[in-house]
């Protein structure tokens, strides 16, 4: 379970069946954390401790909670962007089933490394969108290609197609609507096929009927390709 110093968030998870449409068993792990804690110093201080918490692949995880009380730090640990104070373990599995030591990476100042464990197994949605406001839909959505070495074009259209968004490859982030945004950033966090996306409130900026049809197309591509969900929402009932 997980603990913040100004308000506790739950962990509920949703497990499809005994292996996901992968073919990948359920009970193989993708994290592995034991006592890691993060701190804010100061009078407004703030101090997350996870005693302990496994993600296994294909599972889908919501963080549910008060605004405030830490999902959004515990996201930040798991993307691997935002180095823990003490832990521990703090172990990610690819899908090869490859132990990779993300503390003793930090420790290390191995940035390299955790930086192309980010680019080829994680997909991130801000709960912004955080959409390059000077690149087209098509290229925000193929970053993640460009930097792996991936053709671009084929995955983007078809990534596009699924999520609606097709007829707006060539504009600007600011010609969409919000909605619309957030589909791209769906996209670009999925386009590359990585075995786990991390979410961050990603309809918390839309109205109910939007953001339930979001929450249900997100879901479906996570089932559709396997993927580990971890979420940080208001809304655990839309996922699905």
């Amino acid at each position: 379970m997980v603990a913040g110093s100004q308000s506790d968030f739950s962990l509920k998870e949703k497990k499809e069946s005994a292996t996901t449409r992968t073919g990948v068993a359920q009970n193989e792990e993708v994290f592995r954390l034991t006592n890691v804690t993060k701190k804010w110093p100061g009078v407004q201080g703030f101090a997350l401790a996870v005693p302990e918490l496994i993600v296994r692949r294909g599972e889908k995880v919501a963080l549910v909670g008060m605004s405030g009380c830490g999902k959004s730090t515990l996201l930040d640990l798991l993307a691997m962007v935002l180095r823990p104070d003490e832990a521990g373990q703090f172990v990610f599995f690819n899908q090869q089933g490859q132990k990779q030591d993300v503390m003793h990476a930090w420790t290390r100042k191995k940035l390299s490394q955790l930086a192309r464990i980010r680019l080829v197994h994680i997909g991130y949605v801000l709960q912004t969108g955080g959409l390059f406001p000077f690149l087209s839909i098509r290229e925000n959505m193929g970053i993640s290609l460009l930097g792996l070495g991936l053709p671009v074009n084929d995955a983007v259209e078809e990534m596009a197609k699924r999520l609606h968004i097709e007829r707006h490859l060539n504009k600007l982030p600011g010609q969409l609507s919000v909605g619309e945004r957030q589909r791209v950033a769906i996209g670009r966090a999925m386009v590359h096929r990585p075995s786990l996306v991390i979410a961050d409130e990603p309809t918390a900026s839309l109205d109910p009927i939007n953001a339930e049809d979001i929450m249900d197309l997100f879901s479906a591509l996570a089932d559709e390709n396997g993927v580990t969900l971890i979420m940080a929402t208001h809304d655990w009932g839309n996922l699905g």
